[in-house]
């Protein structure tokens, strides 16, 4: 099946699955924020926490971590659900979404929460931060990598192809982009909002290694990563192509749920849905 091993992927499988959960109860809590993005990244963060990252949930501050970068800061309900999976802080704390003084604002903001490596908002802003942290890296003699998370609606953002320039040109190969090519944004479909392809020819234009890959499939996510780590003279990035709002049929492709969270009612039925299809998937929440 892939480097990792068949039971090595169905346990981030059934990491993602509770992952979900946690994404529909912290923002039924919390009576807003975006659902469609959060439910389709679960796959490709539950790689991240439970496998991928160089990281310590007991010292968030390790100097030889690796960098995740989430420019797509609304969508930061799923970097929150894998951080508290994977120990960072407990999953109680995760109801507290979005809640006067908590920790885990609806965008995420580096000083408050430990384990975050920026504060993001505006759309376009993350991979010019990466990129200039990996390119401080590299002057440090440091080995440690940065990834940086992206939409695909962000795309359309000019800040995004100054830092795709600025990193070709430097040849920034400890740094590796994630695109979640989900096809919607706010307003609609990317494609017609803003059409985006040829998207690979676009990066590959600014002398980045490009690689595609199904975002829901845990062995395809890795595989990529660890041909990323091959890579020299180049960054790369990764496009993964998604479903918004993966697990939960009603909300699956429909860009109106980019932006609003479920009903006690809805979350009642959402969470049946996912147990159900996760079938002998054990979630941490029953």
């Amino acid at each position: 099946m892939s480097m990792l091993g068949e039971a090595r992927v169905r346990e981030i499988e059934a990491k993602a699955e509770a992952i979900r959960e946690t994404i529909i109860e912290m923002l039924t809590a919390a009576g807003s924020g975006h659902t469609a993005g959060p439910m389709g990244m679960a796959d490709i963060f539950a790689a991240l926490y439970f496998h991928i990252l160089k990281h310590n949930p007991l010292n968030p501050e390790w100097d030889e971590r690796d960098r995740l970068f989430l420019s797509n800061g609304h969508t930061v309900p799923v970097r929150y659900a894998a951080m508290a999976h994977a120990g960072y802080f407990p999953l109680t704390e995760c109801l507290t979404l979005r809640k006067f003084g908590s920790r885990l604002q609806g965008h995420p903001e580096r000083l408050r929460l430990p384990g975050l490596e920026s504060t993001s908002g505006p759309l376009g802003e993350g991979l010019s931060q990466a990129a200039g942290y990996a390119l401080g890296a590299r002057m440090d003699g440091k080995r440690f990598r940065v990834f940086c998370m992206m939409s695909d609606g962000e795309q359309d953002a000019g800040n995004i192809w100054e830092a795709a320039m600025f990193a070709g040109n430097n040849k920034l190969s400890n740094l590796t982009a994630i695109i979640d090519r989900n096809n919607i944004q706010i307003g609609g479909l990317t494609e017609s909002v803003m059409p985006l392809e040829n998207l690979r020819q676009k990066y590959e234009a600014f002398n980045w290694h490009v690689l595609e890959v199904d975002g829901h499939d845990i062995a395809q996510i890795v595989e990529a990563v660890e041909t990323a780590r091959a890579i020299v003279e180049r960054p790369t990035v990764i496009i993964a192509r998604t479903i918004p709002g993966k697990g939960i049929k009603e909300m699956e492709y429909d860009y109106l749920w980019h932006g609003k969270s479920p009903t006690k009612d809805e979350a009642k039925r959402f969470l049946n849905e996912l147990r159900t299809l996760g079938g002998t998937i054990t979630s941490e929440h029953q």
